[in-house]
């Protein structure tokens, strides 16, 4: 059975830190080092934040401090002309383009203008309603993150996602229910959706991590889940991995020294490589779920297991009884499970010291 096959998002970000030239670098490094799909922010600060918006921690402290949200992320924007340029470089490349978009007018250019295979949905998007109805419009699949957010307000958003996908009556909350709980409903959201597992700090402790919220997420909806990952080092995707996720999302750098918000919790290009190498080892390992030899161990058997044999000279006639049988490696002869069977039968012909013995 063929190996599952891990779709692997090398999440650039903002970390081309507003340069075409280093984002197309970006593109190459996520492509060397085996992703599936390379990933970007697609947004107008103007219609992201207001000029008040305070910073999140992390971003105080590997930014201008005294630089407000907005002023920050308005030279990490990427027009519509550098977009068409990285799409390129991306087919190039061979690999996948993908970015999020952020406000609707960038829903219109991801999923209209540059028609990408999905839209991906950051978490702190979950409860923006208006963006969420007008990604699900567009048909698009999605990959829905998660972090910060509650059972119930996943629920919400995929009512949201549903209703999106369905209609076009007039949205309301009661209508968003009823779509997500209809069979309609349902089923278009396990055609169209995935879940991303997320804990929305950088780094995110390890102790906040909660791996098996995955498992969680999967028996409440009934959806594939993945792991968008935001801490130090490659053990936790890898672990996600094993634990069934079908998505990994993991921001990368060039270098954890540039400035910008999210360089020091990122990856160098060293570390993206060995993480999609050691998830591509996972799902080899993976394998089927189901129990038996497998090819590699047939030879072994014989060696490793063992036979009824004959713990001293046996002559013809004299009974089989725990006095004069051992049990020893190779399996050439008649297997223990038969030790029972044996006892208190006689022996047809003689045995000597070693030798297998058998009815």
């Amino acid at each position: 059975m063929q190996a599952h096959h891990t779709y692997i998002i090398a999440e650039a970000g903002v970390n081309h830190n507003g340069s075409l030239d280093l984002a197309k670098q970006l593109v190459e490094v996520a492509a060397e080092a085996g992703a599936d799909a390379v990933k970007f922010q697609t947004f107008k600060a103007d219609k992201l934040v207001s000029c008040s918006a305070p910073k999140a921690e992390y971003q105080t402290k590997s930014t201008d401090a005294d630089e407000s949200q907005h002023e920050m992320i308005r030279k990490l924007e990427l027009d519509e002309r550098s977009h068409e340029s990285l799409i390129e470089h991306c087919r190039a490349c061979s690999i996948q383009f993908l970015s999020t978009p952020f406000d609707l007018e960038s829903v219109d250019l991801l999923a209209g203008r540059f028609d990408l295979p999905c839209i991906k949905i950051p978490s702190g998007d979950i409860t923006n309603a208006p963006l969420l109805l007008k990604i699900a419009q567009t048909g698009k699949p999605v990959i829905l993150s998660t972090g910060m957010s509650t059972l119930g307000e996943i629920e919400d958003a995929l009512g949201v996602l549903a209703f999106g996908y369905l209609s076009d009556s007039k949205p309301s909350i009661e209508a968003f229910l009823a779509a997500y709980c209809s069979c309609e409903g349902q089923a278009i959201l396990q055609d169209k959706v995935t879940l991303l597992h997320c804990t929305t700090e950088y780094p995110a402790p390890i102790e906040d991590v909660s791996l098996k919220v995955m498992d969680t997420l999967r028996s409440a909806f009934g959806l594939p889940v993945g792991y968008s990952d935001h801490t130090e080092g490659i053990a936790v995707p890898i672990a996600a991995v094993a634990r069934g996720a079908v998505i990994i999302e993991k921001h990368f750098t060039l270098d954890r020294n540039l400035p910008g918000p999210d360089h020091k919790a990122s990856l160098e290009p060293t570390e993206l490589k060995q993480m999609v190498a050691a998830i591509r080892i996972v799902e080899r390992a993976l394998g089927s779920g189901r129990k038996h030899p497998r090819p590699s161990e047939l030879k072994n058997i014989n060696v490793a297991r063992k036979s009824l044999v004959a713990s001293r000279t046996i002559t013809a006639g004299e009974s089989f009884a725990a006095e004069n049988l051992a049990v020893k490696r190779p399996a050439n002869g008649l297997s223990p499970m038969q030790y029972w069977d044996l006892l208190n039968r006689k022996a047809r012909r003689d045995f000597s010291v070693d030798e297998v013995v058998g009815l």
